[in-house]
């Protein structure tokens, strides 16, 4: 049983935003550190990605854990009230997500999920990102990318990849008045 009134839980989820939320922002940070520039939401291209490199050919979607039933994710949690009306909600979410990503492969698009939870270890994002980008960047052909998006560790979601990157020490110039 839900223990908020029907009228809290209506506002709390009409609080619950699809754009411009905490995880794509640290996503969008990375990828602008990075060097590589983006479009948002591109209503041109099924499910409007989250961030699209037009030059590359690549789309980067941010999911969240719940919302698109992040395997092994402990936000991924079924609610206790109307358990039917979740479970259809979220299926009908994750065969929209495969449904699309088969629809930009088939395009020649290279695709990359972010999980998240993944973007709470800056090291990990970036790498997962970095890599994701560079391989697209490397000359690799939309072929050969919609072949390695779809295994698990496309855009690096297998725990060997998730090396610490060693940290660059800032250089601060002092500048004389």
């Amino acid at each position: 049983m839900d223990h908020v009134t029907p009228a809290r839980r209506s506002w709390l989820m009409s609080r619950v935003k699809s754009r411009n939320t905490g995880p794509e922002l640290r996503v969008r940070k990375v990828a602008h550190a990075l060097g590589y520039r983006f479009t948002l939401h591109s209503p041109s291209l099924p499910g409007k990605p989250d961030l699209a490199f037009p030059r590359l050919r690549s789309v980067i979607f941010v999911h969240g854990c719940f919302w698109h039933r992040h395997r092994s994710c402990s936000k991924a949690s079924m609610p206790n009230s109307r358990p039917e009306f979740w479970a259809t909600k979220f299926e009908k979410n994750v065969e929209r997500d495969n449904r699309v990503r088969a629809e930009l492969r088939r395009r020649g698009w290279r695709v990359c999920v972010v999980w998240e939870c993944e973007t709470k270890k800056p090291a990990v994002l970036r790498s997962k990102v970095h890599r994701f980008l560079s391989r697209a960047e490397s000359g690799a052909t939309a072929s050969s990318g919609a072949i390695a998006s779809r295994s698990k560790s496309a855009c690096g979601n297998t725990k060997a990849n998730y090396k610490r990157q060693p940290r660059r020490k800032k250089i601060v110039s002092k500048i004389k008045r």
